[in-house]
């Protein structure tokens, strides 16, 4: 029985991770029925996953499953490529793979053959048992002691030919499973390393469009489903068929008559499989739409989860959760009763072919034309023929899964780019002078076609110059560079070396003349020498002897300043970087990326930025390896710095993807109006307040002397290089934060210090018992039916026992009557059988429906409850809480629903056949219960060989997986470095571990599979031989063996079954656990909390006092240091800075998202930590830069900002709110007014509107302080305008907080605050600042300068 109710199981998951259980044969009769619902079982699954209605064994569909697997593949890829030929899946296999794979095949049709002839000696000796059994009752002691001679020698004889099947088997399945699983899995390896260099070819505009993760998801997932459709999937659907044909054949020519008749029960099967699947498939599409759009809710919720929290929706929120999840458990609890009632049919109809079969079979054996050996031989190799069919599903969907993965990676190995580094194609220059020159260049980027980069740019670079870039961001500087990497092609115009088009080049030979230094630089998880020796890859020295190789590395790093901070490493040049380089500070792994860049001695040098990102202290010592390594060399570099540019032979100054003006920076300086006067004038005067040097203003202004941003001379540079300690803090001064955070680290409470923790079985079943107790009921009722179901099995038994005897016992009339009453016990039975399993399936089904219901709904209240931190964690990003929002229930449910009920009913099965195996031959009944162990043993380790095989694998890959990770992620210093056949290697020989193991461990896991399936053979074959001893000496009757045999034995290899369900269990504890961990989690700022105290009568007057932060999750980077800001009651105060300056943080700390660790932000006086968290946010709106709104009405989303239930807001109110955001008149334009649907996060209003009615959810709370985050920065100017003007009507009367990067927006507040590195660097009205000329004059210089452009 377990089988049946596994593959329902298995359909509601709809396969919910896309790997379908897979099943083997049970060896022996493992036809009994219960095998039978699995036929309409997978197929019904696979329907309802495909939404398809079909009959009873279509699996044709399933090939659509496989594409939900998956993340989408780039758009230039066919988005729903058709799933491949079969064929295809072996296109890398070899000719000597394919051979072994059809020894393979030939095998797995012997094995599968082995069932229904086994069927054929049941019936043999079921004949021997009953001739002698009518000899004892007519004949006379003469003739018993010779029958009983005989009646020894046949049974022992057919006993042996079991045996010897059962060796047949044992070697034909080893074989098989050994050869198809070692050439499955050296397909999937090659597939893996193809895919991955034709990842690593694709050209870098394929990668724009990737998704991140995309690659790791392929080559983990989609191979892993390749994989599990080439191994022993296969075979065992040969072996399926080969049972089948064999079975029906058989049956047919033992006796055509018989096996017509019982024939008959296929279309019924059909027919009631049909109708329950067209039934259940319709109800569970409508759940899993309904689950899908709580989905769609809680991604849209979960990925806003600031705005959730700042306006205290997540009441409202999880409500309307609630009504998704409703739904989805209505058609859950209809899908129950549906599976209920389909299966009662089902087991109906299969109870009832064994009444048919001896009422029929009575009535041949009295017309004499056959016999009880022919009817019992006919009726098993038909159910035999009939289950092997229905068996097959699962194993045809791992196939379909399989050819639908492979469509999508063959295509990306298939795909050929238009800059292909991995083509031999083009032209190698002899010589290289390294003159650059770019022609009339008209660019954007494939992956925004509408946005123009570059303008008909011409630019030369002379060779063996330095040249240099500046401009506002956005006017295609870094464009320039990826040209001249050739990363894209130009649209129009031709970028040139030497004279020569790039497109004639060969794009790897290009690549390898370049060196690049880039803002981020990528270090491989690999040692620091390995590092640098990249840099060869592709140069005549790549395939140096290692000693010349590392002089060359010893000398890039000198070069670059790297040496002395290397060699203070604890092993020197062999330190592991980390992966990405985490062990090494920024300027260190700056200087590791130059010296990459510089081993090689490139014609061509690009810097990208190459030390915006670092303090003054180390971008002084990096300039000056950059001043050294681009001596000689063709330099183009980008710098947002100006003083590190001053020496460029040429400088030119970008625009709007032109050059706006171009020459040395003495002639640049002489326009006094131009550009770059400008720019410059205004970077030094923030130079001369960072350094407190009394200088003279005439001497900085001509620039002689230097200025704190300027150059290190080389022995400063050597001296500062000298003094680094590596891998520690330099200093003994440590900064409050920093001591504060290893304080918490000591106490473990960091987030990445925070497990989860595992629960043994026992505590989880309590747990999820006390969460559903409405259900106990059911489980109570359908705990009843499961015994009652678990008996049915026993009971055959003794009916069975009854039937062989009477056919010993019964001549003529006689007969007739016995095979009337024991059809008519048989069709009982079935009826008793019937009701009992469908109100068992009826009665789990509804109480999983409930524990679905309860865990959705749960789960998704205390996600919302956690605080901003929590969900600020890599493992808590919003794919993976909702993805285990709609699977984790669904898997607990699985366990908790029919997988429970099975189990309950195997372990009646086991039990009650013993016993009654023990009352009627108690001899004979130890030896069946002596065999329990191996039989049963026979499911266990199928199921550890076929199934946790995959999983195992899967792990196994991981690391590899991993690697290729990094790999592709890194895909632009991969290229520039032209490292992809190298790390195609690496990757390949990573393969390698996996697969050793692999191939070792299957020697003995199919050695121990094939056992399993030869051991109820040999089980059979014991009790025969020993049951045909006593009977042939009288001590037992024939009757009390098969009663002995029916119920011990053959109840045991069915109860075998319920191993399948062991994956389902440890899924199911894994996601009970990760429940668990979820609802037990506390958040610190606890926003469903009732402790803290509560404001009577706000003012708003805020207080940062010595604010000190640290975001959790980075705590090495600091934020905020000694920030003290004061906003009294009514002001307007701005807080701008550079980006990274901590304007927004102090916007998050305002909200409370965050606590200070250490200094105190206050409102009104009183810290906002004593106050009751949703309270005071209750008197704070906010609006943010990418204004968040919610499928639903106008209203709706109006109404969420609301502090009163939406009820109780008057339409008068609403419409003061949108006036004042000066929405109202377009509202009440939309045909449907304040009914009008949003769409999906508001995608059918443009920015400006969606920005206009998050202001109107601001104001309907009539807050005392509204924070303003850049509430402008992402509109066009014409929505600015009109946005702005609602937001002076907005901030009239109230405290206001603005951060803006526009400062016009700001010009008018109060009082403005400029940031620098999480401190306030000035503070004054706006003119105020400009009249100090310091870092606020010159961010207004650059805009002005953006504007120009």
């Amino acid at each position: 029985m377990a089988d049946v109710e596994k593959q329902q199981l298995q359909q509601q998951q709809a396969s919910a991770d896309g790997t379908p259980t897979p099943r083997a044969s049970n060896g022996t009769l493992d036809i009994h029925v219960e095998k039978a619902a699995l036929a309409n079982g997978n197929s019904s699954g696979e329907k309802q996953q495909n939404g398809k209605k079909g009959g009873m064994f279509s699996k044709r569909k399933a090939a659509k499953d496989a594409k939900n697997d998956s993340t989408k593949p780039p758009p230039d890829l066919d988005d729903d490529p058709k799933p491949v030929a079969f064929t295809s899946l072996f296109r890398f296999a070899t000719k000597f793979e394919l051979m072994i794979n059809l020894i393979g095949i030939i095998c797995a049709a012997a094995a599968g053959a082995a069932q229904p002839l086994m069927s054929l000696i049941f019936g043999n000796l079921t004949n021997s048992f009953v001739n002698f059994t009518q000899i004892v009752i007519t004949g006379t002691p003469a003739e018993i002691e010779s029958a009983a001679d005989d009646f020894r020698h046949v049974s022992a004889q057919d006993a042996l030919y079991l045996v010897v099947i059962g060796i047949g088997m044992y070697v034909v399945t080893h074989l098989y499973m050994l050869i198809w699983t070692y050439t499955g899995e050296m397909n999937s390896k090659r597939v893996r390393e193809n895919y991955l260099a034709a990842v690593l070819r694709q050209d870098i505009a394929f990668f724009d469009t990737l998704g991140a993760g995309e690659v790791a998801t392929r080559i983990s997932t989609d191979t892993h489903l390749i994989q599990q459709g080439t191994s022993e999937k296969i075979p065992l659907i040969v072996s399926f068929i080969a049972a089948f044909i064999t079975g029906f054949v058989l049956a047919y020519i033992r006796s055509w008559r018989l096996a017509l008749a019982l024939t008959s029960i296929v279309p019924c099967i059909s027919i009631t499989g049909a109708i329950m699947n067209r039934f259940i498939s319709k109800l569970m599409q409508k759940s899993l739409k309904a689950v899908a759009d709580g989905g769609t809710l809680a991604e849209e919720v979960i990925s806003t989860i600031r705005t959730t929290k700042a306006f205290g929706t997540q009441r409202i929120l999880s409500a309307l959760y609630d009504t998704h999840v409703a739904k989805a458990h209505n058609a859950d609890m209809k899908a129950a009763v549906a599976h209920g009632v389909g299966l009662s049919c089902f087991f109906f109809i299969i109870y009832s072919a064994y009444a048919l079969a001896f009422y029929y079979g009575t009535t041949l054996v009295l017309l004499g034309i056959g016999n009880v050996g022919v009817i019992v031989n006919v009726f098993l190799a038909i159910l035999i023929g009939s289950f092997s069919l229905a068996m097959m599903a699962p194993e045809m969907q791992s196939v379909s899964h399989a050819r639908g993965a492979a469509s999508k990676l063959f295509a990306t190995i298939d795909r050929v780019p238009t800059i292909d580094s991995a083509s031999p194609a083009g032209k190698k220059l002899e010589h290289v002078d390294g003159h650059i020159a770019l022609e009339n260049v008209v660019f954007d980027y494939p992956s925004r076609p509408d946005v123009r980069i570059l303008k008909g740019l011409s630019i030369s670079f002379q060779a063996g110059k330095t040249a240099a870039l500046v401009g506002a961001s956005g006017s295609g500087k870094s464009t320039i560079v990826a040209l001249v990497e050739r990363f894209y092609d130009p649209i129009q115009g031709a970028v040139k070396l030497d004279g020569v088009d790039l497109r004639e080049l060969n794009v790897s030979w290009l690549r390898s003349q370049i060196g690049l230094v880039s803002q981020e630089p990528t270090l491989f998880a690999t040692t620091v020498r390995h590092n640098v020796e990249h840099g060869l890859t592709g140069t005549p020295m790549e395939n140096a002897s290692p000693e010349e190789k590392f002089a060359l590395v010893k000398e890039a790093c000198v070069k670059a300043n790297a040496d002395g901070f290397i060699s203070k490493l604890p092993e020197g040049y062999d330190t592991n970087v980390g992966q990405a380089g985490l062990l090494l500070s920024g300027g260190q792994k700056q200087r590791i990326a130059i010296a990459r860049a510089i081993v090689s001695n490139p014609k061509i040098l690009l810097l990208d930025e190459a030390t915006s990102a670092l303090d003054t202290q180390s971008e002084g010592i990096v300039q000056n390896a950059l001043d050294k390594a681009s001596l000689g060399r063709t330099t183009i570099t980008i710098a947002h710095r100006l003083s590190t540019i001053r020496d460029a032979d040429q400088i030119y100054v970008m625009g709007d993807g032109q050059v706006l003006e171009h020459g040395t920076h003495n002639e640049l300086l002489s326009n006094e109006n131009g550009a770059y006067a400008r720019l410059v004038n205004a970077q030094k005067l923030r130079e001369r307040q960072t350094t407190d040097a009394d200088n003279d203003d005439d001497a900085l202004t001509t620039g002689e002397k230097r200025s704190a941003g300027a150059l290190m001379t080389d022995a400063e540079a050597k001296e500062a290089a000298a003094a680094e300690i590596p891998l520690q803090r330099t200093g003994t001064g440590r900064s409050v934060g920093s001591e504060i955070m290893e304080k918490r680290r000591q106490q473990g409470l960091l987030p990445e210090q925070q497990e989860d923790r595992d629960y043994g079985f026992v505590y989880l079943f309590k747990r999820m018992g006390l969460l559903n107790r409405e259900a106990l009921k059911l489980y109570g009722f359908g705990t009843i039916f499961a015994i009652c179901t678990g008996m049915v099995y026993p009971a055959f038994g003794i009916v069975y026992g009854i039937t062989i005897q009477s056919f010993a016992s019964y001549t003529g009339e006689g007969l007739r009557n016995a095979g009337n009453r024991n059809a008519l016990w048989f069709f009982l039975i079935a009826v008793a059988a019937s009701i009992c399993i469908g109100f068992n399936n009826s009665f789990f089904g509804a109480a999983a429906a409930q524990l679905t219901r309860k865990l959705r709904s749960i789960s998704f209240s205390s996600i919302l409850r956690q605080d901003v931190t929590w969900f600020d964690e890599e493992r808590h990003s919003t794919g993976a809480l909702t993805a285990g929002l709609s699977d984790n229930p669904q898997k607990i449910s699985g366990l908790g629903g029919v997988t429970l009920g099975a189990i309950v009913q195997s372990i009646t099965t086991v039990i009650g056949g013993a016993i009654i195996g023990l009352c009627y031959g108690w001899k004979l009944g130890l030896v069946g219960i002596a065999c329990i162990p191996f039989v049963i043993s026979a499911g266990y380790i199928r199921l550890r060989v076929v199934v946790l095989k995959d999983q195992k694998n899967k792990h196994a890959h991981e690391e590899s997986a991993q690697l290729a990770c990094e790999v592709a992620g890194a895909i632009r210093t991969v290229a520039s470095l032209t490292r992809e056949k190298a790390a195609c290697k690496e990757y390949s020989d990573s393969l390698e571990v996996p697969l050793r193991n692999s191939n070792h461990n299957s020697i003995f896991s199919t050695g121990f599979y094939a056992l399993s399936q030869a051991m109820s053979f040999f089980a059979i074959a014991l009790i025969f031989w020993y049951g045909s001893r006593l009977v042939a000496s009288q001590e037992y009757t024939t009757e009390q063996f098969f009663i002995c045999l029916m119920s011990v034995t053959f109840g045991a290899i069915q109860a075998g079954n319920v191993f399948t369900f062991v994956p389902d269990m440890s899924s199911a504890k894994g996601a009970a656990a990760a429940t668990i961990n979820l609802i037990d989690s506390e958040p610190e700022i606890d926003s469903d909390s009732t402790q803290g105290d509560k404001l009577p009568d706000v003012k708003g007057e805020i207080i940062f006092h010595d604010v000190h932060f640290r975001y959790p999750t980075r705590p090495g980077v600091r934020v905020l240091r000694n920030l003290s800001i004061h906003v009294n009651p009514g002001e307007t105060v701005a807080i701008c800075g550079a980006s990274g300056c901590g304007k927004s943080t102090t916007i998050q700390l305002i909200e409370r998202f965050y606590d200070p660790l250490a200094g105190t932000v206050t409102m009104d006086g009183i810290p906002i930590t004593a106050i009751n968290v949703g309270e005071y946010r209750k008197h704070i709106a906010i609006v943010s830069q990418e204004p968040t709104l919610y499928a639903g009405t106008v209203r709706f989303n109006i109404l969420l900002g609301a502090n009163k239930p939406a009820e109780e807001v008057t339409q008068e109110e609403l419409e003061d709110a949108c006036r004042d955001a000066n929405i109202l008149d377009f509202i009440q334009s939309l045909p449907d007014g304040f009914e009008t649907n949003v769409g999906n996060k508001g995608t059918s209003l443009s920015g400006g509107q969606k920005q206009r009615i998050a202001i109107a959810r601001a104001l309907i709370r009539n807050p005392k302080v509204l924070l303003l985050d850049e509430a402008t920065s992402a509109l066009d100017s014409q929505s600015e305008r009109v946005v702005q003007q609602a937001l002076d009507v907005a901030a009239r009367g109230r405290t206001t907080i603005a951060i803006a990067h526009r400062l016009s927006t700001i010009q008018n507040a109060d009082r403005i605050y400029y940031l620098s590195e999480g401190k306030v660097a000035e503070v004054g009205t706006h003119d105020e600042l400009l009249r100090l000329r310091g870092g606020y004059f010159e961010l207004v210089q650059l805009q002005a300068l953006s504007k120009r452009e």
